[in-house]
């Protein structure tokens, strides 16, 4: 996937943030691990979202959290999804507005807020693997918010290489556990049975 595809939401990023596993599952499957991936399936991860968006359940998939209130989803295709939210990101109550769809996000200017756009797909790779890849922009709307953002991330950007990626390798190894469980011979009968006579 370009990252034309975020262009077109947020040209002029204030934070990008982007991570990429590598599979030996197909694209598709990758594709079905991390929509169905529950918070709860995460630790850190799992717990952050749930700190930062209050009563969002630890058995909401990832595929329902994107879908849903607060964000709205800006744009779908096959094994990709793009959704984006806005408001005070930094304020720690959940009074996100609800946006009208796409149109909504791109209309929205209110002072002392920020945009933000979440990207994830699938792809297969050169080598025969797929790819799974995950890409976050936020955009304040003016200078105000771009300086309460700035203070906001000098706290838990340190954070995000350890705990950004953490979906996706999960998913991955539940793509791959999945794999190994349809490809491994079946063996007939029980270990270690004796015929009666």
């Amino acid at each position: 996937m370009s990252s034309s595809y975020l262009d077109r939401w947020l040209p002029r990023p204030a934070i990008r943030t982007q991570h990429r596993r590598a599979s030996t599952a197909d694209a598709d499957a990758l594709w079905r691990a991390a929509l169905g991936l529950r918070l709860s399936d995460t630790r850190a991860l799992g717990r952050v979202i749930r700190w930062r968006i209050p009563g969002t359940a630890a058995d909401q998939s990832f595929g329902e959290l994107f879908r849903a209130y607060p964000f709205t989803v800006l744009e779908e295709d096959t094994n990709l999804l793009i959704s984006g939210l806005c408001g005070r990101i930094w304020n720690m109550a959940r009074d996100y507005p609800t946006l009208g769809g796409p149109a909504g996000f791109s209309d929205w200017h209110e002072p002392g807020t920020v945009r933000v756009a979440f990207a994830h797909w699938t792809a297969p790779c050169p080598d025969g693997r797929a790819e799974l890849a995950s890409e976050a922009r936020v955009q304040p709307v003016d200078r105000a918010a771009a300086v309460r953002l700035g203070v906001l991330w000098r706290m838990v950007g340190p954070f995000d290489r350890l705990v950004g990626g953490e979906a996706l390798t999960t998913a991955v190894r539940r793509a791959e556990g999945s794999r190994a469980r349809k490809t491994a011979p079946r063996t007939r009968g029980r270990r270690g049975a004796t015929r009666r006579r």
